[in-house]
């Protein structure tokens, strides 16, 4: 019998592209080191390429919206856009033990369809002993520890389920290509077969995926380009709570969050995670202000705390939890330019309690006034929320859905909001809240201090 050839070829992990050779730098995405070599069989896969027809626009707007699949997880739903869509394909990624494969077992338990969980790294006790211990059970639930790809496309045609979970995508082998569970290649072409018999057969498809040092999927970019949705499951060992975040939606809102409560028996739903991040607050203390966040649509209430001491090394500390560190550098420049605060020779720290992580500009005025705060040993007051963009000029910029963030304020209790001017709308009114418009850094601190 002849020997089956094999061809090598080079797969990029950031972009998913591969060269015919190996490049220092990817000649598609500009990225270095990120070629892996891989082998592929040069026989024939035997896959017989389904057509499919072409749809008039009008005929498929008079057709019936499909219902959402509800996970039975209310938080979830929110994060999704109101439930599972059928024929969709999701990726769940997350640092390992975060609660990703007990979220999917949640999943298959609240919702009413069919469901098959597939587990590649437990077998079917271990998942059934998992189920156990968090109360899920469901004669619609049916598990398999198959990694074969063929395997998992015989178990979809047999069973028929509605909804597939994959537990995990790293650890799903296609026979047909030479190489190993969880490289590049076996991750691009296991996820777009997976691709496929979703849209084919109309079945929403959960990929679990593991993440990187980074925090990103590990495996080619191209990943996340595929699917509809990705989503994130965030969680320290310090915290009880865990957050559920959409980086992706093709069928709702982006950057949603669902905040739960991990115990031994799972995970239970916060409804108010504004009162679980103020619960412990401090008060009256300098160096803490308040900061209404937005996540998505839901507005959430957090704490920030600024810690400025004299530093006791030739380079000063830099140290931020929760918000980006390039931008903490220029909110301590303007301040020295801008406010005449010396911070040359003083460690600087800033946490934002809870661990909730926030990449939103209008947290750039509370962050800066609790900073000021402490550097001058004067407290904030305690009813008292602020929030704006600061520009390099010292001056306070307009933000978005203001309106949002300042009704939950003023359902929690706070009486004074400090907002950019430019901001300003008569729908604010209606709030029952002081709020105070200003342009400049400084009006600001003529207010606070």
């Amino acid at each position: 019998m002849a020997k089956l050839k094999t061809k090598t070829a080079f797969l990029c992990s950031a972009c998913g592209d591969d060269f015919p050779k190996w490049y220092g730098q990817c000649p598609s995405c500009k990225e270095w080191s990120t070629l892996s070599e891989f082998k592929v069989s040069a026989k024939k896969n035997g896959r017989t390429a389904v057509l499919r027809d072409s749809k008039n626009l009008s005929d498929i707007l008079r057709i019936e919206q499909k219902d959402r699949i509800h996970t039975g997880l209310g938080e979830a739903d929110r994060v999704l856009g109101g439930g599972l869509l059928p024929g969709s394909l999701v990726l769940l990624g997350g640092n390992p033990g975060v609660g990703k494969s007990t979220l999917a077992l949640h999943i298959c338990s609240g919702s009413t369809q069919k469901a098959l969980y597939i587990s590649a790294e437990e077998s079917e006790e271990q998942v059934a002993l998992r189920a156990r211990r968090l109360g899920v059970s469901s004669e619609q639930l049916f598990l398999s520890g198959e990694n074969q790809l063929d395997g998992i496309i015989s178990h979809i045609d047999r069973i028929q389920p509605e909804l597939v979970i994959v537990d995990s995508i790293q650890t799903i082998m296609n026979g047909e290509l030479d190489s190993l569970p969880g490289s590049p290649s076996q991750i691009r072409d296991c996820g777009q077969r997976l691709l496929e018999i979703s849209k084919q057969k109309d079945v929403t498809i959960l990929i679990v995926g593991h993440v990187t040092k980074d925090g990103s999927i590990a495996g080619p970019k191209m990943l996340e380009h595929m699917v509809d949705t990705v989503l994130y499951m965030e969680g320290d060992d310090r915290y009880d709570h865990r957050i559920l975040r959409s980086a992706k939606n093709r069928f709702g809102t982006t950057h949603e969050v669902g905040i739960f409560h991990m115990d031994s028996g799972g995970l239970k739903e916060i409804e108010n995670p504004s009162e679980m991040f103020l619960a412990e607050r401090s008060v009256s203390i300098p160096g803490t202000s308040i900061y209404p966040s937005l996540e998505g649509t839901r507005p959430i209430l957090v704490e920030v705390q600024a810690l400025v001491s004299s530093s006791n090394f030739g380079t000063p500390q830099r140290n931020v939890n929760g918000f980006d560190y390039k931008r903490l550098g220029m909110l301590i420049a303007v301040l020295e330019k801008r406010m005449g605060l010396s911070m040359g020779m003083k460690d600087v720290f800033v946490n934002l309690v809870g661990g909730l992580r926030v990449d939103d500009p209008a947290a750039d005025l509370s962050i800066i006034s609790s900073i000021a705060s402490s550097a001058m040993d004067k407290p904030i007051e305690e009813n008292t929320v602020l929030l704006g963009e600061v520009g390099l000029a010292g001056e306070i910029r307009s933000i978005s859905k203001l309106e949002h963030r300042l009704s939950e304020a003023a359902v929690l209790g706070f009486k004074t909001a400090i907002i950019p001017s430019g901001s300003f709308n008569k729908k604010l009114k209606k709030i029952k809240c002081d709020i105070q418009p200003v342009k400049f850094v400084k009006d600001v601190f003529q207010i606070l201090f």
